[in-house]
């Protein structure tokens, strides 16, 4: 049987009468010297198929929600907001990716907006038990796409 994607990779239309933003590269965007990581994983990104790159948002997003679950813990709470504030990113990606056209892309553009707003929570309150509920839901999703790719 044949994955389903989701997401849709297209690019968008262009918009007319609006500045388009200057392109910046990996290593521009976070401000970081050109190394040999930052070459290597822009090459990764560039070369992943799409259901690739959806693995890889999957894997940041549980990275950051455990980074920022460490940092809550060390009661670091300026860390603690950057990591949970990439993982809202993230999820804002994944949820801008969705193609509207299949049926499960509204269930995940529900489920997408819950943990944004769950993330929030936990940052704002410091929760932890909060901040877990999205780290296991956000396993889930890792696991199942992993899966569901396996199985191509």
């Amino acid at each position: 049987m044949a994955l389903l994607n989701p997401y849709n990779y297209r690019k968008p239309k262009k918009v007319v009468n609006v500045e388009e933003p200057k392109k910046a590269k990996l290593h521009e965007v976070k401000n970081e010297p050109k190394t040999k990581k930052n070459i290597y994983l822009e090459q990764k990104i560039l070369a992943a198929r799409p259901e690739q790159l959806t693995l890889m948002l999957y894997d940041g997003l549980v990275r950051f929600l455990k980074q920022g679950k460490l940092f809550l813990n060390a009661n670091d709470y300026e860390k603690t907001n950057n990591s949970l504030q990439r993982a809202q990113a993230i999820i804002n990606e994944l949820r801008a990716t969705l193609d509207m056209d299949i049926v499960i892309s509204q269930s995940l553009e529900l489920l997408y907006e819950y943990m944004t707003r769950r993330t929030m929570e936990a940052n704002i309150e410091k929760n932890e038990e909060t901040l877990e509920e999205v780290i296991g839901l956000s396993i889930e999703l890792r696991d199942t796409w992993k899966e569901a790719m396996e199985s191509l």
